[in-house]
């Protein structure tokens, strides 16, 4: 299986961005996106208990930082189920590890450096466990499990164009923004998946303030009160993704591969905040988009991804839709 393949099987909607990109981008981008999620799946694995995966995920810090070789993570999770997609490409790191380096030397630091921040952030907050005491610790988690990959996009995209590293500077914070919007939205889409695996992502100050306990948030006694603090988040995510939006439009109009490789996940989180809001369901079951709504947002983005008006107003329209 190539990489592209792995990148498939890990996330479609992902790949329908990376695999239009030019060539030049799409060859580091993905070997990152492979690098990410062996972070990923060492973060998530539901075998492994807090102090094991802090312990693995240094360990793949070390690989990334050359201090030992890939076979030292792969022969730790020699016995994962490599019919799951993300652990396949964990137990495969040798091979992705083989392909960056085949990226040019100016490339490969840059990944390293956000790959390996990312990782030890991760092994940070499993050792602090899965409590998060308010918006800065959830800004803080966030960071290093998205918000990194902002940073690392925007210096990727300003390697590639000399238009976009003249913006650099204005485009970096707003890039970590375009992360934490993401990361939010994903964290309102899998409350319930994230809470029976033993986290909770939602600031105990969000549940406090209606009078709810961790424990309460999943109770259909409390269903009023939870989905007060649903919305909280959902008003969360609306202020980084117009951050988000803001990123976008600021990204020269003749990298149009460039603008719709962010202009869908944006799109999307916007439409999947949009079906969340007021929707007892996000506490029971995950929320998610419909195939017919990804291919209208791809079909219509490609007709007018030039537009900054029209990003806007149709940013606007997706967060109203329900």
């Amino acid at each position: 299986m190539d990489h592209y393949e792995m990148l498939r099987r890990v996330s479609r909607t992902f790949a329908l961005s990376i695999e239009q990109l030019p060539p030049r981008l799409r060859e580091p981008i993905t070997i990152a996106y492979l690098l990410f999620r062996v972070s990923d799946y060492l973060e998530d694995a539901k075998t492994l208990q807090a102090e094991r995966k802090a312990e693995l995920l240094t360990l793949w810090a070390r690989v990334l930082d050359g201090d030992c070789p890939a076979d030292t993570l792969t022969d730790e999770i020699s016995n994962f189920d490599e019919h799951d997609p993300e652990a396949y490409v964990a137990k495969h790191a040798d091979v992705v590890i083989k392909l960056l380096n085949t990226l040019h030397q100016e490339l490969r630091p840059i990944i390293i450096d956000h790959v390996r921040n990312t990782s030890l952030g991760m092994a940070r907050w499993q050792e602090h466990g899965p409590y998060v005491a308010d918006e800065d610790d959830m800004d803080d988690y966030m960071h290093q499990v998205a918000g990194r990959v902002g940073y690392l996009l925007t210096d990727v995209f300003s390697w590639y164009s000399p238009a976009i590293y003249k913006l650099k500077n204005k485009l970096m914070p707003l890039g970590q923004q375009f992360g934490l919007a993401l990361q939010t939205v994903n964290i309102i889409r899998g409350l319930r998946k994230d809470y029976e695996r033993g986290w909770v992502f939602v600031p105990v100050t969000f549940y406090n303030r209606v009078g709810l306990k961790r424990e309460d948030l999943f109770e259909p006694a409390y269903r009023e009160k939870a989905l007060k603090v649903v919305e909280m988040l959902a008003d969360k995510a609306e202020r980084h993704l117009q951050q988000g939006i803001t990123y976008i439009t600021l990204l020269p109009r003749f990298q149009h591969h460039i603008r719709l490789f962010c202009i869908w996940p944006l799109l999307f989180a916007v439409k999947t905040l949009a079906i969340s809001r007021n929707n007892a369901t996000v506490l029971s079951d995950e929320a998610k988009i419909s195939h017919s709504h990804i291919k209208q947002i791809v079909y219509t983005s490609r007709l007018f991804y030039w537009s900054n008006l029209f990003l806007t107003a149709y940013y606007r329209h997706l967060s109203k839709m329900y």
